[in-house]
């Protein structure tokens, strides 16, 4: 099993199901051994059995739309006559939730010359600056050579805090002062790479959700100086959510994504709660790949997102 990357594949890690499995210990205990209790003892499908599933699906953070769509095909398999046992339903929504989260799935951009340029959004305190020190730590993990670039120049504290994540992962930073204008700062680390042969260059940006239309302008405006210097240029834009806020995430997805052009999602702190099925609304209501999740503190604790592993350390 391969993982893909913006320059191609590289193996897969072989502890990986394992890492997962323990990281979503509170997801599973959440969704899978509740949907258990539900279906324990019982010997048909009948409404108060649905209304218990919905209620499970619902309060794991599912979505309102997939827990809908996964309750109608198990009501179309009773009314065909294909299915009248309560214990094929755990095998029924397993399906599901792995259909929902690989419909969502699309390859990351191939970047053909380096630098590779990956834009990070979010707002603050969903672990942002964190999620740049990690990818930049599993980037040099996969042979790659890495320059961070501070461009949440409204914040002294997000520069500074940068900067210890850039030392902690051992990779070069580009900075200018407080209240520099963010475009500036990109166009310098873009220039850098290019000319010091950098593989990635991954560009933090404000995480403020001020007005959209400030959003919006700064992070188009970002954009632009990307294209001009790299054409092509930011290959991948990703969100970077906090898993803990559950269904409330989702409306702050949608305006960044609108903004950003969001490419791809970066789901954190999924071992710090027990509605890790947010993971399938976001999937199924944004329809965008999650391309990490954060499970742990550690710098090594982003781990690559694959549905099939997902599933199988929910329900295996």
């Amino acid at each position: 099993m391969a993982i893909q990357t913006l320059f191609g594949s590289v193996a897969s890690e072989p502890n990986l199901l394992d890492k997962l499995k323990a990281g979503i210990q509170k997801t599973r205990s959440g969704l899978v051994d509740k949907l258990e209790d539900v279906l324990s003892g019982k010997k048909e499908i009948d409404a108060d059995l649905l209304e218990e599933l919905e209620y499970t699906l619902i309060t794991a953070d599912i979505g309102v739309r997939t827990t809908q769509d996964i309750l109608e095909r198990i009501r179309t398999r009773v009314d065909r006559k294909l299915t009248a046992d309560p214990h094929e339903i755990r095998n029924l929504i397993r399906e599901q939730i792995l259909e929902v989260l690989a419909a969502s799935e699309t390859p990351v951009h191939i970047v053909p010359t380096p630098p590779a340029v990956v834009m990070v959004v979010g707002i603050n305190g969903a672990g942002k600056t964190t999620t740049i020190g990690k990818l930049a730590h599993r980037f040099l993990g996969e042979g790659r050579t890495v320059l961070l670039c501070a461009a949440d120049t409204f914040r002294a504290a997000a520069i500074e805090q940068l900067e210890i994540w850039a030392e902690r992962a051992g990779v070069k930073m580009i900075r200018q002062k407080t209240g520099a204008d963010p475009s500036a700062v990109v166009f310098d680390g873009l220039q850098a790479a290019k000319s010091q042969g950098v593989d990635y260059v991954i560009v933090d940006t404000a995480g403020r959700l001020h007005t959209k239309e400030n959003l919006m302008a700064e992070l188009e405006k970002m954009r632009r100086t990307c294209q001009r210097v790299i054409p092509g240029a930011p290959h991948e834009v990703w969100l970077v959510m906090d898993a803990t806020t559950g269904q409330n995430g989702l409306e702050q997805a949608r305006k960044f994504t609108e903004a950003a052009g969001v490419t791809g999602i970066v789901l954190t702190k999924l071992d710090g709660t027990a509605k890790g099925g947010v993971v399938v609304a976001i999937a199924s209501e944004l329809n965008l790949p999650i391309r990490y999740v954060g499970i742990g503190e550690k710098i090594e604790d982003l781990l690559p997102f694959e549905p099939e592993k997902f599933v199988a350390s929910l329900f295996d």
